[in-house]
């Protein structure tokens, strides 16, 4: 019998994440989680030392409730203040902040930088990946992937194929979702694609019942949670989401739809003024300290 020949398993993606806010850490606890090597960028260091021990514990804690492959050594961590980083990188996962004009300059800038080729992915909840495709050298690199939080224990990630996303994109993003351990669902670009269009003004309309008075927050979620079975209630999953990143999320989809359920509400508004954010400040609808 004649042995078959080998062949060296395909490399693993090398992944650069841009941005250290919540999506950033997130998404680069998965990658590393899964033995790939991740250079996280970005430009306020303090951030980005912080950024570092959250990394740490996430991991131990993604470990501990079972939601890494066993056996599987982490990948190699590599934090950088400047975009020159993203050179070497096979795949970059922009995961700034929910701003249109921000997140179009950073992908500009990515564009320049890397070698043609080089899947570029923008983690946005809400902005048309078409709309942000136009600041591109090469607007069919570009997919959109909207991981949820935390990446590591939602298996399920919506990918969004802009107008101009090319079929080489689109066959390496399945690729680096496949070495993830996740499933992909392909969406039509959209603002809002699927998940937020549905469930950020659904936040929104639970915060103005809260805003009228006609319930708490907690009574709120405890009838979804008990009579419609939304597994944490739509305003503790707005304090995991962050109320500011709510509210860039519904801007944009108030701004490009039209649809006045969209317009964030008072209450939300006021909650980001008192940077009352959710989670990650310890306090939003709920108290976390």
């Amino acid at each position: 019998m004649t042995a078959a020949p080998y062949h060296d398993p395909p490399p693993r993606p090398a992944l650069t994440v841009l941005g250290a806010g919540v999506m950033g850490v997130g998404i680069t606890v998965l990658a590393l989680g899964h033995g790939l090597p991740v250079h996280l960028v970005d430009i306020d260091p303090e951030r980005l030392a912080g950024a570092a021990d959250l990394i740490d514990g996430e991991l131990r804690l993604a470990e501990l409730m079972g939601a890494l492959p066993a056996g599987t050594p982490p990948g190699t961590l590599a934090t950088h203040t400047s975009l020159k980083a993203v050179a070497g990188a096979t795949v970059v996962v922009e995961a700034v902040t929910e701003n249109a004009a921000v997140k179009a300059a950073v992908l500009s800038e990515v564009s320049g930088l890397v070698r043609p080729g080089t899947l570029l992915i923008t983690n946005t909840s809400s902005i048309p990946v078409d709309e942000l495709a136009g600041a591109l050298e090469r607007p069919e690199e570009l997919v959109g992937t909207h991981f949820m939080n935390p990446p590591y224990l939602i298996r399920t990630a919506e990918v969004v194929r802009g107008v101009r996303t090319g079929d080489a994109a689109m066959a390496a993003v399945a690729a680096l979702l496949t070495a993830l351990r996740r499933r992909a669902v392909v969406v039509r670009d959209a603002p809002g694609f699927v998940t937020s269009r549905i469930l950020h003004p659904m936040i929104n309309d639970a915060a103005r019942v809260v805003e009228e008075g006609t319930a708490t927050a907690e009574d709120v979620d405890a009838l979804m949670r008990g009579c419609l079975g939304h597994p944490t209630g739509p305003l503790r999953t707005a304090d995991l989401i962050g109320i500011d990143n709510l509210v860039d999320s519904l801007t944009v989809l108030h701004e490009r739809t039209g649809d006045d359920g969209c317009r964030p509400t008072g209450l939300l508004l006021r909650l980001v003024r008192e940077g009352r954010l959710g989670r990650k400040s310890g306090s939003g609808f709920y108290d976390y300290t």
